[in-house]
């Protein structure tokens, strides 16, 4: 099911149909570096596919599927889900790039197109942003994106950066798109 599209992609739900193609990507040691996960195997995959599935039955949101528009080939995910922070439920932005994508600025369009589908169509009242210190291209996404405050927290036993984005930011921030 499609739920948006940006300049370059389509952001839908995943599916089992995305296994082979996000095992591929979600294998790549480089893509999954800074991910608490790690590397994830086919199994690990599918588990992380049907925790999507659950999220989208739960929650209305998740990470979503996008596909290049050009070739409609699986390029990653990107989208927001509920995560326990502390003691507290956060809805807590994700992405993932197969590496060969990397650099064209599709992550930035994603997160972009996400955040304004989590704002003004699932009235999301905040999002938080978790990215470890040392992954400085996730910190260039999401603050291109307009997450601009962080703290310093721990999350998994990594040292992170916890940014919060409210929707009246979002929309102070975007108010002339």
């Amino acid at each position: 099911m499609q739920l948006f599209e940006t300049q370059r992609l389509v952001v839908r739900q995943l599916s089992f149909a995305d296994l082979p193609a996000l095992t591929e990507i979600l294998s790549d040691p480089a893509v999954m570096e800074y991910s608490v996960r790690g590397v994830c195997d086919e199994e690990a995959t599918r588990q992380f596919i049907n925790w999507c599935m659950e999220c989208y039955a739960s929650h209305g949101i998740g990470p979503w599927a996008l596909s290049e528009k050009a070739s409609g080939d699986l390029i990653g995910f990107c989208g927001v889900g509920p995560e326990l922070v502390g003691e507290f439920e956060e809805t807590n932005l994700g992405y993932r790039l197969a590496r060969r994508f990397w650099n064209q600025g599709l992550a930035s369009e994603a997160v972009k197109g996400v955040m304004q589908y989590a704002f003004e169509q699932q009235n999301c009242e905040s999002v938080v942003a978790i990215i470890e210190p040392k992954h400085t291209a996730s910190i260039r996404v999401t603050e291109k994106a307009g997450f601009r405050d962080y703290t310093a927290r721990e999350f998994h036993s990594r040292p992170v950066r916890l940014y919060r984005m409210t929707r009246d930011d979002w929309a102070s921030n975007n108010q002339y798109l």
